[in-house]
């Protein structure tokens, strides 16, 4: 049984002295400082949500979705923290429900820090353009790659990126990357475990949903676990990096799963998508509430909409989270939390109307396109650049940013991984502009 007084430690990853106070500044409030003023953060301005590079000022980005986000995760923090304070006398050893509204933001403030460009097209491209570049090359006898190494490529996740760039890119060399607090990284990481894991260990976890997807490479697994010890997460199998959810992730989860299931339908009614009868049709079987009360306008209607919409769903998440809390701490229980809600049928209805109004309209759907077409390119050029010896890859080695380039004493896997690294970090427009100049396009 996990024990809340260990999952709430103010132990930063990487740092072995203890916390100097800072007045009223929690170390779990200065996490989501340090997020907000990091670079990877502030690069989420210019990277898809749902509508790319939109001409719509008010349609969101990546970084304006992981601040929605972090709001809803702040209150569904809160009022959990207000529960499990009282129940289990926390502030007997110096917790608020603050700390847990302040772990659940920083968390989701993060949650889509390592995405590459073009949403998850990006990632697809990332493997695709892995899968189209091993199946080519000549291995002359022998793999360059281990099964482990070999699977986050094929695999390959943001959530894992993510990770890696909390952990280890941002802040280099410091051990422990941003050094933020353990809790936070374990709330961060919605799908514990390594991408390899045999098909008889899949299969014992199969209807699980924090195994569908893998939440750290080969090269921090090691991170994680130092994580993973110290919040006292509970291991899953003896023979795989595979651990059960901290707690404070299915919130974390729930506040991503609200905010991009009611915004994406607002924002689809702001493209033009999506029809005011259906939208409201859409938001008001959550929201509840007499429409035609305020005379108003129809953006203001949604707008309305959306926000009661999301408080419901607040209510419902942590109700759940209340029923559910022993089967959480015991590590039994691994659903996400609006699956269980009164609303569940209804979100399955959103679910299917942004697919087939938004997602395969052909303005998102282009723009998928374009994601393979600039990802894809840049990750074969890249990788065939900085694992062959000719005059063009010379070339194109020399349009890496010092800090990607490989090193000769480095393996396949982590000069590869160099390039998942810069190629995730780009925006939309930077990518689409480094792919005009590797193809000749632009000149300037």
């Amino acid at each position: 049984m996990m024990d809340w007084k260990k999952l709430l430690t103010p132990k930063r990853l990487g740092k072995t002295e203890p916390e100097n106070p800072q007045f009223d500044r929690t170390p779990f409030l200065r996490d989501y400082d340090r997020l907000v003023f990091s670079s990877p953060f502030r690069r989420l301005k210019d990277k898809t949500q749902v509508f790319s590079l939109s001409t719509n000022d008010y349609i969101r980005t990546r970084l304006i979705h992981s601040l929605e986000v972090s709001c809803v995760g702040r209150s569904l923090g809160r009022i959990v923290g207000e529960k499990m304070v009282d129940t289990h006398k926390l502030n007997d050893y110096g917790f608020s429900a603050s700390d847990f509204g302040d772990i659940v933001s920083a968390a989701c403030l993060a949650h889509d820090i390592g995405n590459p460009p073009f949403g998850h097209s990006g990632e697809d491209a990332i493997r695709t353009g892995f899968e189209s570049w091993y199946n080519t090359v000549n291995h002359v006898g022998e793999e360059l790659l281990s099964k482990s190494q070999k699977a986050d490529f094929d695999s390959f996740e943001g959530n894992a990126q993510g990770f890696r760039i909390l952990t280890k890119l941002e802040m280099h060399p410091q051990k422990g990357g941003m050094q933020l607090t353990c809790p936070t990284l374990a709330a961060f990481t919605k799908y514990p475990r390594e991408s390899l894991l045999s098909e008889s260990t899949l299969n014992d976890g199969c209807s699980d949903k924090s195994i569908k997807k893998h939440g750290f490479f080969q090269a921090e697994k090691y991170l994680f676990a130092e994580v993973a010890e110290t919040v006292g997460l509970i291991r899953r199998h003896d023979n795989a990096a595979w651990w059960s959810r901290h707690p404070l992730a299915f919130l974390v989860e729930a506040a991503d799963d609200i905010c991009y299931s009611i915004v994406d339908v607002e924002d689809a009614h702001r493209m033009k998508y999506i029809c005011f009868d259906k939208t409201e049709y859409l938001l008001n079987e959550i929201a509840n509430i007499d429409i035609n009360k305020h005379d108003e306008s129809k953006e203001e209607k949604v707008k309305r909409l959306r926000a009661k919409a999301i408080h419901n769903l607040i209510e419902q998440a942590t109700e759940i989270f209340f029923a559910h809390e022993q089967e959480i701490l015991s590590g039994k229980f691994d659903k996400d939390l609006l699956s269980l809600s009164r609303y569940a049928n209804h979100l399955d209805v959103i679910k299917k109307a942004t697919e087939s109004d938004v997602f395969q309209h052909r303005d998102v759907v282009s723009i998928q396109i374009a994601g393979y077409e600039v990802l894809g390119k840049l990750f074969s050029e890249f990788v065939n650049a900085i694992l062959h010896d000719s005059k063009k890859a010379k070339l194109i080695c020399n349009m890496l940013p010092q800090e990607y380039r490989p090193n000769p004493d480095e393996d396949t896997y982590n000069k590869i991984l160099k390039i998942t690294d810069y190629i995730s970090g780009m925006t939309d427009s930077y990518a689409t502009s480094l792919f005009q100049q590797v193809s000749g396009i632009s000149l300037g």
